[in-house]
């Protein structure tokens, strides 16, 4: 074989190796959405059984990230990958480890619902809870598109959307607050309503870390501890 044909070869199985990685992250993401979907479902609609297999089946996440990040340490330890694949492995290790946590926080929230199951309903099922939830799944779907496309607009739109998600987040706290010093029986379900939604705001921050990490990918910046307005000026880059 000739020396132009082995480096042909190398590069074209050194593609495939980084393709199926980011194809194994994408899988990792499509289970741990539909983990949060399950997760809130169960909060809403009060489904006992459904949370606690939400928790149950966080293993799958798991056994994701391990089986990632093995082959993310093959593909450096054997390739010697460039600037631009090694942002890009980079990048996957950053993503996977936060895909985890929001499979932590699905289990949370799963373990949660089945709690909430057990106490008296509030008449709007947990609307708050439900809005904030879908913002937060909505964010998590954009942002694997993103990975998924290298789309540095979209991920530029996810960031910013973490903002809002905060707000809602903090209009739920002090409603609690007020619901709490209004009827002080309702403070161990309103507790745990305060931490369903905790969770759900730490997931918003890790769909908005991927959304930075696309960015490194692309535009090789690091855009995290970032300022919406200086934001802005990137993104016009």
């Amino acid at each position: 074989m000739e020396a132009s044909d082995l480096t042909h070869h190398i590069s074209r199985r050194f593609n495939k190796d980084i393709e199926d990685l980011r194809n194994k992250v994408l899988a990792m993401g499509g289970v741990v959405e539909a983990q949060l979907a399950r997760a809130i479902s169960a909060i809403v609609s009060g489904d006992s059984e459904l949370g606690l297999q939400v928790a149950e089946d966080d293993y799958k996440v798991n056994e994701f990230e391990v089986g990632i990040d093995e082959e993310c340490s093959r593909i450096l330890a054997t390739r010697s990958p460039a600037a631009s694949d090694l942002r890009l492995i980079v990048a996957i290790i950053k993503t996977i480890t936060d895909l985890e946590r929001i499979g932590d926080e699905a289990e949370k929230i799963g373990f949660l619902a089945s709690r909430l199951a057990g106490m008296d309903r509030p008449t709007d099922s947990y609307r708050e809870l439900k809005s904030l939830g879908t913002h937060v799944s909505h964010m998590l779907r954009d942002a694997m598109n993103a990975f998924a496309r290298l789309d540095v607009d979209e991920a530029f739109e996810v960031v910013r959307e973490d903002e809002q998600v905060d707000q809602e987040y903090e209009a739920i706290q002090r409603q609690c607050i007020t619901f709490m010093m209004e009827d002080p029986r309702s403070i161990k379900r309103v507790m745990n309503v305060t931490w369903t939604a905790r969770s759900l705001e730490r997931i918003g921050d890790h769909a908005k870390n991927i959304c930075e990490y696309v960015i490194y990918m692309v535009r090789g910046r690091d855009v995290r501890h970032t300022g919406i307005s200086d934001l802005s000026e990137l993104e016009s880059e």
